[in-house]
């Protein structure tokens, strides 16, 4: 499912239809990322990746015009860079425990600690908020840090187009 939503999102050529298309990707994504017992990372997906993209976009689509211009350059380095990347994280995945191998290192060093010690050493009684607030707190700040400075980025972006169109009148 999540390979057909990219192909037609490689297909389409109407900027609202790739966008909305995003947004089921990123739900598509959220759903597998559940799927894999990653909470947080289902949420932090959907929040983002479904529900902040999708303003900043059509934030930006309601500026720009919502039909894209062809323009006949060549896309071969581009594809190039693709597949090596794609290739490279294939090639990653091989060093990873299998799914669900109960002698994995989360589940026989981390996951452990955090169940038993994690009321003792941080005093919140929910475990999830433990790891997220505490032991995961530098991750979650770096998460938020890059979701507002995209924000601010796109923000500034569109009122310096907004006073540029102004000057030209």
């Amino acid at each position: 499912m999540l390979a057909f939503t990219a192909i037609a999102i490689i297909a389409m050529r109407n900027i609202l239809s790739v966008i909305m298309l995003g947004g089921i990707y990123s739900l598509l994504s959220a759903t597998f990322f559940v799927l894999l017992d990653a909470v947080d990372v289902a949420f932090t997906e959907a929040a983002v990746g479904a529900g902040i993209s999708m303003v900043l976009f059509l934030s930006a689509l309601a500026v720009t015009g919502k039909h894209q211009a062809l323009t006949r350059k060549n896309h071969m380095i581009p594809i190039f860079v693709v597949l090596v990347t794609g290739a490279g994280l294939i090639y990653s995945t091989s060093d990873m425990p299998a799914f669900g191998d109960p002698n994995a290192p989360v589940h026989t060093h981390v996951a452990p600690r955090y169940i038993q010690q994690s009321g003792e050493e941080i005093g919140i009684p929910n475990i999830v908020t433990s790891v997220l607030a505490s032991y995961r707190g530098f991750d979650t700040l770096g998460e938020v840090t890059v979701v507002f400075t995209a924000l601010i980025a796109v923000l500034l972006l569109l009122g310096l187009n907004r006073g540029s169109r102004q000057d030209k009148s």
